[in-house]
């Protein structure tokens, strides 16, 4: 894991399934320190898994860059591995390229407040993800 002081960017290799542990770990602990809610912290958790797995599975390997920004985390996984030949297609619920449910990117999108993917055949993906960590709603006064 490398920190940059001056971006407040942690960059996370994803190169092993025990990458993928790491990743979730300090996704969750940015997540916490962002002041995300618990189901905020949960939404961006199980985005970042899946696209960790991606970059691992498909990509070959890869990085997480993960940014604090204020009131919010933008992640970004990128690998050099064949890229993805139809960027629609793989966003469509229900395809798969493995063995799974094919909700991979579409569910991952839906977790988060916005969803970057760049990618070409031969020359790698790079997929960024923002979320923002909102208040939680203050209780309504009693009125009697």
């Amino acid at each position: 894991m490398q920190t940059s002081p001056d971006t407040g960017t942690t960059r996370l290799p994803i190169g092993s399934d025990t990458d993928l542990a790491w990743v979730r770990q300090q996704v969750r602990q940015a997540a916490a320190e962002g002041g995300f809610t618990l189901v905020q912290q949960t939404k961006l958790i199980t985005a970042a898994s899946e696209l960790a797995r991606n970059t691992l599975i498909h990509g070959g390997g890869g990085q997480l860059e993960m940014t604090a920004l204020m009131h919010g985390l933008r992640l970004t996984f990128t690998d050099s591995g064949p890229g993805i030949r139809d960027i629609e297609q793989a966003m469509t619920d229900g395809f798969t390229t493995g063995n799974g449910l094919g909700l991979g990117l579409s569910g991952a999108k839906r977790l988060v407040q916005d969803f970057r993917i760049d990618s070409r055949p031969g020359q790698g993906t790079t997929i960024t993800i923002t979320a923002w960590a909102t208040a939680m709603p203050r209780p309504r006064a009693e009125h009697g």
